[in-house]
């Protein structure tokens, strides 16, 4: 059976739960400038705090700290972490090139 399929079967079983905010969660963490930079962007030119997209790939352990305890809560789907990871976001960050990577690196935590 196709994935499609089996969504529409368990669908018509049950409600889905789906993650919740994944900023609001992350801000507990207090991460600081160094954690947003990493060593990947170490001398990037901006400031890099705040952008959590950018977390998946500099510190993808937060952000898989974060999907597990949604599962562990009851979570049947998880949502990348990429609420900004767009050319237009990321000009903010002068991230624009990393869009792509962002989500790859989000998907890949997921």
């Amino acid at each position: 059976m196709n994935t499609q399929k089996q969504l529409k079967k368990v669908l018509d079983e049950r409600i889905l739960i789906i993650d919740g905010a994944m900023g609001s969660l992350i801000q507990p963490y207090q991460l600081g400038e160094a954690d947003f930079r990493g060593s990947r962007f170490a001398d990037h030119e901006s400031s890099l705090q705040g952008c959590n997209d950018l977390l998946s790939i500099t510190a993808p352990h937060v952000i898989r700290e974060i999907h597990t305890r949604f599962l562990r809560a009851g979570a049947d789907i998880i949502e990348t972490n990429t609420f900004n990871a767009t050319q237009v976001s990321m000009e903010d960050y002068n991230l624009q090139s990393h869009v792509r990577e962002m989500n790859l690196a989000s998907a890949k935590v997921a």
